[in-house]
Protein backbone atom coordinates (compact mmCIF):
# COMPACT_ATOMS: atom_id res chain seq x y z
CA UNK A 1 0.00 0.00 0.00
CA UNK A 2 1.13 3.42 -0.84
CA UNK A 3 1.47 6.31 1.56
CA UNK A 4 -0.66 8.34 -0.44
CA UNK A 5 -3.58 5.30 -0.47
CA UNK A 6 -3.05 5.78 3.74
CA UNK A 7 -4.68 9.83 3.46
CA UNK A 8 -7.92 10.28 4.12
CA UNK A 9 -8.94 12.60 1.31
CA UNK A 10 -9.58 15.56 2.12
CA UNK A 11 -12.94 17.94 0.73
CA UNK A 12 -12.24 21.83 0.11
CA UNK A 13 -14.59 24.30 -0.26
CA UNK A 14 -14.19 26.18 -3.70
CA UNK A 15 -11.89 28.38 -3.66
CA UNK A 16 -10.78 27.30 0.24
CA UNK A 17 -7.05 28.73 0.33
CA UNK A 18 -4.90 25.96 2.25
CA UNK A 19 -3.06 27.52 5.31
CA UNK A 20 0.42 28.52 4.55
CA UNK A 21 2.91 27.02 4.93
CA UNK A 22 6.30 27.26 3.47
CA UNK A 23 6.78 26.15 -0.49
CA UNK A 24 9.72 23.76 0.57
CA UNK A 25 7.63 21.82 3.96
CA UNK A 26 8.07 18.07 3.68
CA UNK A 27 6.15 15.38 4.72
CA UNK A 28 7.58 14.40 8.32
CA UNK A 29 7.89 18.16 9.43
CA UNK A 30 6.68 19.33 12.51
CA UNK A 31 4.09 22.01 13.20
CA UNK A 32 3.39 23.07 16.43
CA UNK A 33 0.24 25.48 17.56
CA UNK A 34 0.11 27.46 20.44
CA UNK A 35 -3.74 26.34 21.25
CA UNK A 36 -6.81 27.87 22.28
CA UNK A 37 -8.59 24.62 24.79
CA UNK A 38 -8.43 24.07 28.05
CA UNK A 39 -5.60 21.58 27.66
CA UNK A 40 -3.36 24.31 25.99
CA UNK A 41 -3.72 26.44 28.88
CA UNK A 42 -2.95 23.37 31.00
CA UNK A 43 -0.06 22.51 28.60
CA UNK A 44 1.27 26.57 29.09
CA UNK A 45 0.80 26.26 33.29
CA UNK A 46 3.83 23.64 33.31
CA UNK A 47 5.37 24.94 30.07
CA UNK A 48 5.70 28.26 29.68
CA UNK A 49 7.33 27.95 25.80
CA UNK A 50 5.70 29.72 23.02
CA UNK A 51 3.55 26.55 21.98
CA UNK A 52 1.27 24.33 23.39
CA UNK A 53 1.14 21.63 21.01
CA UNK A 54 2.66 20.24 18.08
CA UNK A 55 1.85 17.17 15.09
CA UNK A 56 3.19 16.18 11.79
CA UNK A 57 2.79 17.12 8.23
CA UNK A 58 1.68 14.41 6.15
CA UNK A 59 0.83 14.92 2.22
CA UNK A 60 2.03 17.13 0.32
CA UNK A 61 1.71 20.84 -0.98
CA UNK A 62 -2.20 21.18 -1.34
CA UNK A 63 -3.27 18.70 0.41
CA UNK A 64 -1.75 18.40 3.50
CA UNK A 65 -3.01 17.06 6.43
CA UNK A 66 -1.50 16.97 10.25
CA UNK A 67 -1.40 13.64 12.52
CA UNK A 68 -1.35 14.03 16.16
CA UNK A 69 -2.13 12.84 19.32
CA UNK A 70 -5.09 14.81 21.29
CA UNK A 71 -7.92 15.19 22.76
CA UNK A 72 -11.33 14.83 20.87
CA UNK A 73 -11.28 17.99 18.82
CA UNK A 74 -14.40 16.69 17.15
CA UNK A 75 -17.97 15.71 18.70
CA UNK A 76 -18.19 11.76 18.62
CA UNK A 77 -14.68 11.17 18.00
CA UNK A 78 -12.51 9.57 20.97
CA UNK A 79 -8.96 11.20 22.21
CA UNK A 80 -6.17 9.50 20.19
CA UNK A 81 -3.65 9.99 17.40
CA UNK A 82 -5.76 11.61 14.61
CA UNK A 83 -5.15 12.48 10.83
CA UNK A 84 -6.82 16.19 10.35
CA UNK A 85 -7.21 18.31 7.20
CA UNK A 86 -4.48 21.46 7.88
CA UNK A 87 -7.03 23.89 7.84
CA UNK A 88 -8.98 22.36 10.66
CA UNK A 89 -5.90 21.84 12.38
CA UNK A 90 -4.86 25.52 12.31
CA UNK A 91 -8.54 26.69 12.46
CA UNK A 92 -8.70 29.95 14.46
CA UNK A 93 -11.33 28.54 16.85
CA UNK A 94 -7.92 25.72 17.79
CA UNK A 95 -5.03 27.74 17.22
CA UNK A 96 -3.84 31.41 17.88
CA UNK A 97 -0.40 30.90 15.69
CA UNK A 98 1.80 28.23 14.23
CA UNK A 99 5.19 27.18 13.47
CA UNK A 100 6.58 24.52 10.73
CA UNK A 101 10.02 22.93 11.86
CA UNK A 102 12.20 20.67 10.00
CA UNK A 103 13.86 17.62 11.08
CA UNK A 104 16.91 17.65 9.55
CA UNK A 105 17.13 14.15 8.36
CA UNK A 106 17.71 12.88 4.49
CA UNK A 107 14.26 11.99 2.73
CA UNK A 108 14.25 8.13 3.70
CA UNK A 109 13.95 8.93 7.39
CA UNK A 110 11.34 11.53 6.77
CA UNK A 111 9.34 8.77 4.58
CA UNK A 112 9.80 6.30 7.99
CA UNK A 113 8.85 9.11 10.79
CA UNK A 114 5.72 9.57 8.70
CA UNK A 115 4.80 5.70 8.21
CA UNK A 116 5.30 5.26 12.34
CA UNK A 117 3.17 8.68 13.17
CA UNK A 118 0.20 7.70 10.97
CA UNK A 119 0.76 3.71 11.85
CA UNK A 120 -0.27 4.76 15.63
CA UNK A 121 -3.47 6.01 13.95
CA UNK A 122 -6.11 5.21 16.66
CA UNK A 123 -4.37 4.87 20.07
CA UNK A 124 -4.97 6.50 22.86
CA UNK A 125 -4.64 9.64 24.01
CA UNK A 126 -2.52 9.45 27.33
CA UNK A 127 -1.28 12.08 29.14
CA UNK A 128 -1.91 10.88 32.76
CA UNK A 129 0.75 8.43 32.61
CA UNK A 130 4.64 9.72 31.37
CA UNK A 131 4.92 7.02 29.05
CA UNK A 132 1.41 6.96 27.36
CA UNK A 133 0.71 8.71 23.80
CA UNK A 134 0.48 12.28 23.42
CA UNK A 135 1.69 15.38 21.26
CA UNK A 136 5.05 15.38 21.73
CA UNK A 137 5.47 11.25 22.50
CA UNK A 138 3.83 10.61 19.79
CA UNK A 139 5.93 12.62 17.46
CA UNK A 140 9.55 12.17 19.30
CA UNK A 141 8.95 7.99 18.75
CA UNK A 142 8.23 8.58 15.09
CA UNK A 143 11.71 10.12 14.40
CA UNK A 144 12.96 7.70 16.83
CA UNK A 145 11.33 4.88 15.39
CA UNK A 146 12.82 6.20 11.68
CA UNK A 147 16.46 6.33 13.62
CA UNK A 148 16.80 10.33 14.44
CA UNK A 149 17.72 11.19 17.55
CA UNK A 150 16.39 14.13 18.47
CA UNK A 151 18.83 15.14 21.65
CA UNK A 152 15.51 16.04 23.43
CA UNK A 153 15.48 16.54 27.63
CA UNK A 154 12.27 15.18 28.96
CA UNK A 155 11.35 16.94 32.44
CA UNK A 156 10.35 15.51 35.88
CA UNK A 157 6.69 16.80 36.49
CA UNK A 158 5.56 15.64 40.03
CA UNK A 159 1.65 17.67 39.99
CA UNK A 160 -1.75 16.27 40.42
CA UNK A 161 -2.67 13.76 37.43
CA UNK A 162 0.83 14.26 35.92
CA UNK A 163 3.81 12.47 37.47
CA UNK A 164 6.96 11.33 35.58
CA UNK A 165 9.29 12.93 32.97
CA UNK A 166 7.27 14.12 30.14
CA UNK A 167 8.41 15.79 27.15
CA UNK A 168 7.56 19.61 26.78
CA UNK A 169 6.89 21.32 23.69
CA UNK A 170 9.49 23.84 24.38
CA UNK A 171 12.03 20.97 24.88
CA UNK A 172 11.26 19.97 21.40
CA UNK A 173 11.01 22.75 19.59
CA UNK A 174 14.70 23.32 20.95
CA UNK A 175 15.67 20.42 19.61
CA UNK A 176 19.38 21.04 17.60
CA UNK A 177 17.87 18.82 14.61
CA UNK A 178 14.92 21.34 14.17
CA UNK A 179 15.53 24.28 11.77
CA UNK A 180 12.30 26.82 11.87
CA UNK A 181 10.68 27.37 8.21
CA UNK A 182 8.38 29.85 9.33
CA UNK A 183 5.76 31.00 12.32
CA UNK A 184 2.26 32.11 11.38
Amino acid sequence: MTLGALLTPVARAAGAAEPAVPDGAQAGDLIFRRGTAAISDAVLAVDPGEFSHVGMLVGQRGAWQVVHATPSEVPGRGDGVVLDDLAFYLDPARAERHAVYRVQADASRHALAVAAALAARGQGFELAHAGGTYCTALVWQAWRTAGVDLHVPFTRLAIPLLQGEYLLPSALQASPRLQVLTRG
